[in-house]
């Protein structure tokens, strides 16, 4: 069984495969440039596009992401192949996980994390002056596992909530526990009250670019941005300048338009930007369920048995 990882990226999701199947042969396809190997049973994209043209060359028989996105890979043209497509559930510790790290880069601005860690250096005593969550309008647009696991911990500290979603009803508002839910038509409404927007979205065709300069300049000013979904949701130049100017308070980024960022992204050198490498469903306890699931399929692979949780 040779397995064929997308990309030197997120490590130890190949360390930990390996241990789980020795037997298994797992080999890297290193950059995009490079022709990857071919007869492989199991490609597991990452972070790389895979079209038709990949698909020819590396012949598998099971396209199997590690985690929930797809967005990269060609449905129809693994459809016309006969090639099966899976992705593991957001739901679970991948959806609490990523919760926890969008809490964290909420809190990292309000309280200004690099300006104090700079003090602290610096030998300066009390600054900066921080923000409180409590009592902010935090907007969760899209609501699904993730969003669900950021309420509970917001309703904790009393944030107000707010929701947008394609069909806000009385059931989501009680699941969620909203001051209030908005349809995707209502955004203007919801922005215009909203301190901190964190997306929760899947990325697509519909939501590819969504986060533009209209869409940011219909938040109050001084609002800050959260994203650990997907970078592409963002258009980085607007987000670059609405920050510089000011119009943003600042943004926490898990998650680029490019990835890697490279180094020099001026937006990287924004005081008022908290970045962190795509790490926000990279714990632990995320890494085991989701090996536990990309596992489960490969061994029904071999034994012939229906692969689970199957887009195509």
């Amino acid at each position: 069984m040779r397995v064929l990882f997308c990309g030197e990226t997120f490590p130890s999701s190949r360390a930990l495969l390996e241990q789980r199947l020795p037997d298994v042969e797992c080999c890297v396809w290193p950059d995009r440039e490079t022709v990857p190997v071919d007869d492989v049973d199991v490609l597991i994209p990452m972070m790389f596009p895979i079209g038709a043209q990949v698909m020819d060359v590396v012949r598998p028989r099971l396209i199997q992401q590690w985690g929930s996105g797809l967005e990269g890979v060609e449905l129809d043209a693994a459809r016309a192949r006969g090639i099966p497509v899976s992705s593991v559930p957001t739901a679970g510790d991948n959806a609490e996980s990523v919760a926890e790290h969008a809490l964290l880069l909420m809190l990292s601005m309000l309280r200004k994390l690099p300006e104090a860690q700079a003090n602290v250096r610096a030998g300066v005593l009390g600054a900066p002056v921080g923000r409180m969550l409590r009592g902010r309008a935090v907007c969760l647009w899209g609501l699904g596992a993730t969003a669900l696991a950021l309420a509970r911990r917001l309703r904790a500290l009393d944030a107000r909530l707010l929701g947008i979603t394609r069909v806000p009803d009385s059931p989501k508002v009680s699941k969620f526990g909203l001051d209030a839910c908005y349809s995707t038509k209502e955004r203007e409404a919801c922005l215009l009250e909203t301190d901190i927007l964190v997306l929760c979205m899947r990325l697509c065709k519909e939501t590819c670019g969504l986060i533009d300069g209209n869409v940011l300049a219909m938040l109050r000013a001084g609002a800050y941005l959260v994203n650990t979904s997907r970078g592409a949701l963002v258009d980085g130049r607007a987000l670059y300048s609405a920050l510089s100017r000011g119009r943003l308070a600042g943004a926490g980024l898990d998650v680029f338009w490019r990835e890697p960022v490279p180094a020099d992204d001026p937006l990287l050198a924004l005081p008022n930007v908290i970045a962190t490498p795509h790490v926000a469903g990279v714990t632990e306890e995320s890494y085991r369920q989701i090996a536990d699931a990309v596992v489960a399929n490969i061994e029904r692979l071999q034994s012939g048995q229906p692969i689970l949780n199957r887009a195509v």
